[in-house]
């Protein structure tokens, strides 16, 4: 039962990060203090030789020493100083531990020794050319977000233009699809150490939902009131943005938009479809002629017997309606033909 227990707790998910705002110094405010502490390290280096030379011959020592210490201090200073532009955040990680994110855009300063590096430090090269390859998918080139470092974030919105996928519809026909999504890091602590590179996530996620989506519905010709994916663009839409939110919530990303940019059949059965549309559209068409002139066949009947014009049994009605039938529904021009008998003779 022990061991057990720890495998099931082993499996468990791990408890997701939550990002907390801090504050740092102004940098404006750090930087009088570390030039101020640079001129006062210069002044000490000179009065050291300067002094030692006069008294003892040589520049004292401990004041070198000193000097350097000092010196190394304002190295290690001039490390905490950064800049955030407007919509761009910090993490900040010191030795391991998440300490907060920095939000406010300007000239900042913090501890040298918070963790500078990028978020693309110790990925494989196989990650790295996935990378590239979802960049390539929004449309913007690979290094174009990459060279922030510093643990530096872009919160602004991006847009994921996916390319066309080949996938089956509810019912099995292989279609053509293709989504935009808007999207946009909201908590940069689940972004950072939550999944392995959220910018890799968000583009395989979104082919994952799409691929799904589009097995739930048929791209046409449904069931009465059923929503498919050419009639139900918004539904559609709403429901592909919600699966979205869904799977990247745990990556810190929230999708402002989602909805469809290409939706097509696959080209081997395109045109076995579009002769079928084709046929739907003449059997609509030839139904709302019988309907017109059913209802003109009618209309005349009861005219002419209102109106007291001729009498007519129910043989010369029916060549009569046989007769406008013909006229009212042939697709070619008719020829009339004069009758100069009966229809008796």
């Amino acid at each position: 039962m022990g061991w057990r227990g720890e495998m099931t707790m082993n499996t468990k998910q791990a408890a997701a990060n939550a990002e907390r705002v801090v504050r740092v110094q102004n940098g404006w405010v750090m930087l009088p203090v570390l030039v101020g502490l640079l001129f006062a390290d210069i002044t000490l280096l000179i009065f050291a030789i300067e002094d030692g030379t006069r008294t003892i011959g040589q520049p004292h020592a401990a004041l070198v020493v000193a000097f350097l210490l000092l010196l190394l201090v304002c190295a290690i200073l001039r490390k905490g100083f950064f800049t955030l532009q407007p919509n761009e955040a910090r993490v900040l990680v010191l030795f391991g531990n998440y300490q907060g994110t920095v939000r406010t855009s300007g000239f900042h300063w913090g501890n040298p020794f918070y963790t500078n590096g990028s978020q693309q430090v110790g990925l494989s090269v196989g990650a790295e050319m996935h990378s590239k390859l979802a960049s390539l998918h929004e449309g913007t080139r690979a290094t174009s977000r990459q060279t922030l470092g510093r643990n530096k974030m872009s919160l602004r919105a991006r847009t994921l233009n996916g390319d066309k996928l080949k996938v089956n519809d509810k019912r099995g026909n292989p279609i053509e699809i293709a989504a935009v999504v808007v999207w946009r890091v909201e908590d940069t602590a689940q972004a950072m150490f939550d999944v392995d590179n959220y910018e890799n996530y968000v583009p395989t996620q979104s082919e994952s939902a799409l691929r799904h989506l589009a097995s739930l519905y048929s791209y046409d010709y449904g069931e009465e009131n059923e929503i498919t994916l050419r009639s139900g663009v918004a539904e559609v839409s709403q429901a592909l943005r919600g699966e979205l939110q869904e799977r990247l919530a745990k990556a810190g990303v929230v999708v402002d938009e989602a909805r469809l940019t290409h939706l097509a059949y696959a080209p081997e059965i395109a045109q076995a479809m579009l002769r079928r549309q084709q046929a739907e559209a003449v059997i609509a068409a030839r139904q709302k002629i019988v309907q017109g002139a059913v209802s003109m066949v009618d209309m005349a009947l009861k005219e002419l017997a209102e109106k007291q014009v001729l009498v007519l049994d129910d043989e010369r009605k029916a060549a009569m309606v046989s007769n406008l039938m013909v006229v009212l529904c042939g697709e070619s021009e008719v020829h009339p033909v004069l009758n100069t008998g009966t229809l008796y003779t």
